[in-house]
């Protein structure tokens, strides 16, 4: 028996709930974007979800918003993740536990932290009841609004303080394997701090923030649970107005739910693979 057999073999048990679970789902909620659900005598497949779903404006400001926070949250946490683990990689006084606190959120749901933003960072929240007993604001409402706000910075706030570890651990064992002999040599040759983290360092990492910063992407775009604690109601992110639709009294916008449902998963792939072709492009170079 080949090796690749026995590795096929091996992963076969995993593959098979990913295919049955994933691409089953994957296929039922394609045939029913369709209209295609002949236990109720919907036999005759068509567009007009999709129609629907494409001539809607909400549509495409719930896309650019998901967008949004998706992009700017991965950016963010592989930026803070990479300082992170510069400073963690270093032999200091009570560096065990300083790594240990800076993973110890790995193991907070991500619901559990969107209630401490919430509670936290909102006009009837802790900061904002300091803020005005502290006389910086008048009233708890003057307080910015960080919550449920357009720009979506407690969503952000969210997924960066849950990112930054999971990434951060990822970049630090990288890190660790490498080594510091490659910067030695790079100092021993003239460049600077900046030029051999820019010139040598970076490019060693850069794989792994890649894959690291892809997953993060790819769950961002398509996470219901945070925007819908942490989101303004209009525009919503994708996952939320797919939802609302899903859960509409009208039956007839089940089908646009799953087109939508679909189409968030068709772009998150387009946009992963983009992603990478360019991040490999650029590891090339």
């Amino acid at each position: 028996m080949s090796d690749r057999l026995k590795v096929f073999l091996l992963l076969l048990p995993a593959l098979s709930v990913i295919v049955v679970l994933f691409f089953g789902g994957l296929l039922i909620g394609l045939m029913r974007s369709f209209n295609y659900m002949p236990v109720i005598g919907l036999t005759e497949p068509d567009f007009s979800a999709y129609v629907s779903v494409f001539t809607d404006r909400e549509f495409y400001l719930s896309f650019m918003l998901t967008f949004y926070i998706a992009f700017v949250s991965t950016v963010i946490s592989s930026i803070l993740a990479i300082g992170a683990a510069l400073l963690l990689r270093r032999q200091f006084v009570g560096r065990a536990i300083v790594n240990f606190l800076f993973q110890l959120n790995l193991t907070v749901p991500h619901l559990v932290g969107a209630i401490g933003i919430l509670y936290l960072f909102s006009q009837s929240g802790s900061f904002a009841r300091l803020a005005a007993e502290w006389g910086m604001i008048a009233r708890p409402a003057e307080f910015p609004a960080l919550v449920f706000d357009p720009y979506a910075i407690g969503i952000i706030l969210q997924y960066v303080w849950k990112e930054v570890p999971f990434i951060g651990v990822i970049v630090l064992a990288n890190m660790q394997s490498i080594g510091e002999d490659y910067e030695s040599v790079a100092r021993s040759l003239g460049a600077n701090r900046w030029q051999s983290f820019r010139h040598v360092l970076l490019p060693l990492v850069f794989p792994g923030v890649l894959s690291a910063s892809v997953m993060v992407f790819a769950f961002t775009f398509g996470a219901y649970e945070i925007p819908a604690i942490l989101g303004a109601n209009y525009p919503a992110a994708l996952p939320v107005l797919a939802y609302r639709k899903y859960t509409d009294v009208d039956l007839a916008a089940r089908p646009e739910a799953m087109a939508m449902a679909i189409i968030i998963a068709l772009l998150s792939a387009v946009m992963i693979y983009f992603y990478v072709r360019y991040s490999r492009r650029r590891i090339r170079g």
